[in-house]
């Protein structure tokens, strides 16, 4: 069993995020973070559903910004 996974997680310009897991083929998105963490609970539980669960799910928001002329 998977005691933790991750997922990297990015804010879209219209306020929605993405998040994709780092060690599985499982990607998910949501309008807002409540949605997120639900849509990411249920992706998993789809993708573990005839094996073990992981006892974790790590969310990393990744924040990518440029500043010009710092």
């Amino acid at each position: 069993m998977t005691s933790e996974i991750v997922f990297g997680v990015t804010q879209e310009g219209d306020g929605g995020y993405v998040a994709e897991c780092l060690s599985h083929d499982i990607f998910t998105q949501g309008d807002t973070w409540e949605q997120l963490r639900a849509n990411v609970r249920e992706a998993v539980s789809a993708y573990f559903f005839d094996q073990p669960k992981p006892a974790a799910v790590r969310l990393h928001l990744v924040r990518d910004e440029l500043l010009v002329g710092a």
